[in-house]
C-alpha cells in the first residue's frame, strides 16, 4: 500500500459507473453562439484597428510638422481614412449586435 489509497479497478465498478466514464459529450453547433462570438469579435477588432490607426495617424502628424514633407500628409490621410472605415465597422457590427438581440428580447 502506497499512501493509503484505495485503488478500485475498472472491473470492480458497477454497470452505472462504466456507463459514465464511457459517456462522452457531445457539443452541437450552435448558430446563435456563432454569430454572438462572430459579432463580438469583429468589434473587439475593429476598436483596436481604430486604436492603432489613430496612434499611427498621430505620429504622421508629428512627423508631417517635423519635415514639412507632402509623404507624411498621404501617410496621415491614409491612417485617418483607416480610423474612419474601422470605427463605422464598430458602429455597424454593434448595431447588428443589439438589433439581434432586441429581436431575440421580442420588445
Amino acid at each position: 500500500m502506497t499512501n493509503h489509497k484505495q485503488v478500485v479497478y475498472q472491473s470492480q465498478l458497477d454497470h452505472k459507473s462504466k456507463m459514465i466514464l464511457r459517456r462522452r459529450i457531445r457539443r452541437r453547433f450552435n448558430p446563435r453562439i456563432f454569430i454572438d462570438r462572430t459579432i463580438e469579435t469583429t468589434a473587439i477588432v475593429s476598436l483596436l484597428f481604430t486604436g492603432f490607426a489613430g496612434v499611427g495617424a498621430t505620429g504622421c502628424w508629428g512627423m508631417e510638422i517635423a519635415t514639412s514633407s507632402q509623404h507624411w500628409q498621404h501617410q496621415k490621410k491614409t491612417c485617418l481614412g483607416a480610423m474612419l472605415v474601422s470605427f463605422s465597422a464598430f458602429l455597424g457590427t454593434s448595431l447588428v449586435g443589439a438589433s439581434l438581440s432586441i429581436q431575440r428580447d421580442k420588445f
